[in-house]
């Protein structure tokens, strides 16, 4: 990254939506974020809105996602197991009640 480069808007969002992030998981005061969140606006160039970010850590890489979907299929069968367990559970309750 060229820091000299000139920030765009889209830049700036993203770097607003990091700082964001960052509240939210408890690592700078809401005082720190309008700080940081005022100087995104005024800032030039690349190199400006780095150091607004450069003492937090990088975004986390996104998860790998499941080629064969295995892990909604596994939800799915979850809820399927409870939703028949509760039913089986409710017939038993009313055979034994009637």
């Amino acid at each position: 990254m060229d820091v000299q480069l000139r920030a765009s808007d889209d830049d700036r969002h993203r770097v607003v939506a990091e700082l964001q992030r960052h509240t939210a998981a408890g690592r700078l005061t809401l005082d720190e974020f309008a700080d940081r969140a005022g100087a995104v606006w005024t800032a030039r160039t690349l190199g400006d809105l780095a150091a607004l970010t450069r003492d937090l850590p990088p975004p986390a890489a996104p998860a790998t996602p499941d080629p064969a979907g295995a892990h909604g299929r596994r939800e799915l069968l979850a809820i399927f197991a409870a939703a028949a367990l509760t039913l089986l559970l409710l017939g038993l309750v009313l055979a034994v009640v009637r």
